[in-house]
């Protein structure tokens, strides 16, 4: 059975849930292409007032739906509550440049094609809404599309999560936070729930034993609870958790601890809340003055937040292009940029080393073979130390140490599911970072 997601219910889900299943999709057929649904194009939001019909709003859900989607991914503020973060009071960090004009023809054969592709063709293949590309810390592609641009900002979706994962990381290496301590020493409230008998090291890596689904297709998996809970306009007569905090309180447990990864979104909203705990600030706060005031930033970020104002730690995060290609950059740097040890070198390095393949093979991609997860990133090839932030819709950080390069990709594919565009990006960064090795410093 395929459930249609329409009106409040999806809106709720995409805006305030998960944003973040790796099984489930939405219907990969009867979807414009890249250049049909191109936002712009199509005229949403565009006017004082726009059309009706080009008018895109949250409460109806209208925004969820494909192809306003593509509009609303780069408006999220625009439509919901969110919460600041700063990128301080700095001078921005000028990215140097050397564009390579010649990745628009590279070819590569996507998985399961016989035909070969070019790596411009792959960005509309992907709904591809901007992406940069750094070698070398040098900026050599970068392109927007849509009614994204270099001034504006975008849905990070999960790649949160690797974000998330690195600020608690960075915090257990300044002796914030231990990962050896159970949830409930941060967290006493946990106590009850699936969360009550985990450690802070079992949320960190997902390997925690949770009854939760996020397939979007059963209309009882527990991701719609969640979807409700994390609104942030709940309905008046909303029965059960109105917060993120509520709901996590009620999150049972299924299996054993530490026996298998489960990628699942309770987690890192759990993160969120034991580093608030361990620190007295909340994910937003601790994200800009940990990390973001240092990076040299061109914006500010922003996150969304549920009906009492607690920042999305699951996927809420809101960024410039650019700017997070510098995130990904302090990252192959081993944590340094803007002159300045931003995260512990040992970060990095732990997070390269991946995690444990038994336990994430358990969960069964079939296109992530080998892969492991380690401080919620995804490591891809532990022999060259290439690891990724994943985002539904098709949002990327791609780290490739050994080919020095960096690829962040923001993105509006009609379909969730990360399974709708790896047979083309897996192959695509692989094929781009094998021609930037061969490049001259």
């Amino acid at each position: 059975m395929t459930l249609v997601l329409t009106t409040p219910l999806k809106a709720i889900l995409v805006a305030a849930c998960s944003l973040c299943g790796l099984q489930s999709v939405w219907a990969a057929s009867g979807f414009p292409d890249a250049a049909a649904s191109d936002p712009v194009r199509m005229g949403w939001m565009q006017g004082f007032p726009p059309p009706a019909d080009r008018t895109v709003r949250f409460a109806d859900g209208s925004f969820s739906q494909f192809p306003a989607w593509r509009w609303s991914v780069s408006h999220f503020r625009e439509l919901m509550p969110t919460v600041n973060v700063s990128r301080g009071t700095g001078g921005v960090i000028p990215l140097p440049r050397a564009e390579l004009s010649a990745i628009d023809a590279l070819t590569f054969t996507p998985l399961g094609a016989t035909e070969p592709m070019s790596w411009e063709q792959s960005l509309a293949a992907t709904y591809t809404d901007g992406i940069v590309v750094l070698h070398r810390g040098r900026i050599v592609y970068e392109r927007y599309f849509g009614s994204l641009t270099e001034y504006g900002q975008h849905a990070a979706m999960s790649v949160t999560k690797s974000v998330m994962g690195t600020l608690a990381a960075s915090l257990a290496a300044q002796g914030q936070l231990d990962p050896d301590r159970k949830v409930t020493d941060y967290v006493p409230e946990l106590a009850s729930s699936a969360f009550g008998s985990a450690t802070v090291r079992h949320v960190m890596d997902m390997t925690t034993g949770l009854l939760f689904s996020e397939d979007y297709a059963d209309p009882n998996a527990q991701v719609w609870a969640h979807a409700r809970a994390g609104s942030p306009t709940p309905p008046a007569d909303t029965q059960g958790p109105r917060s993120y905090f509520e709901f996590l309180q009620t999150v049972k447990p299924q299996g054993r601890h530490g026996e298998a990864f489960a990628y699942k979104t309770v987690n890192t909203d759990v993160l969120g809340w034991i580093m608030a705990r361990a620190t007295g600030r909340n994910v937003a706060q601790l994200l800009s003055e940990q990390i973001w005031s240092r990076l040299g930033a061109e914006q500010d970020a922003y996150m969304t937040v549920d009906s009492i104002g607690t920042p999305f730690a699951g996927g809420g995060l809101n960024t410039g292009l650019r700017d997070l290609a510098r995130f990904g950059e302090m990252m192959r740097r081993q944590g340094r940029f803007n002159g300045q040890q931003i995260v512990p070198a040992q970060v990095v390095r732990q997070i390269q080393a991946g995690g444990d393949r038994t336990l994430f093979a358990k969960a069964d991609y079939p296109l992530l073979k080998g892969w492991s997860y380690r401080d919620m990133w995804w490591v891809s090839d532990q022999a060259r130390g290439a690891f990724s932030a994943r985002g539904v819709h098709g949002q990327r950080i791609y780290i490739d140490p050994q080919a020095e390069m960096v690829i962040v990709r923001y993105a509006s594919h009609p379909v969730a599911a990360n399974a709708a565009n790896d047979p083309i990006t897996l192959p695509a960064f692989d094929a781009l970072a094998q021609y930037l090795k061969q490049q001259t410093p």
